[in-house]
């Protein structure tokens, strides 16, 4: 599964792969590469939680802001994307809240 996660990353031949396919492809590298994957997998569950298949159901959406800064916060507080990819998880998450 990592070998077909890694062609279709490959394959994409975009800086970031968003989308359904985007989520599968980062949640499962970043089991086996954190920190290559991980501030990735944060910024593409940010970008998931506005699009329109889960914009009407709040309680998808606070489980992948929730995930977004689970995953954000794992990283290591050497990683150059670590803060940014934790703030703008956090800063969506507090929107989500009324």
């Amino acid at each position: 599964m990592v070998v077909l996660a890694k062609v279709r990353l490959l394959s994409a031949n975009r800086r970031v792969v968003r989308g359904v396919e985007g989520l599968w492809i980062y949640r499962l590298l970043t089991r086996v590469e954190p920190e290559v994957y991980g501030s990735k997998l944060a910024y593409v569950l940010v970008e998931e939680s506005d699009s329109p298949l889960v914009r009407e159901l709040p309680e998808r959406r606070q489980a992948l802001l929730d995930e977004a800064v689970e995953v954000a916060r794992a990283l290591s507080p050497a990683n150059p994307y670590r803060e940014k990819v934790l703030q703008r998880a956090l800063a969506a998450r507090a929107r989500l809240m009324p």
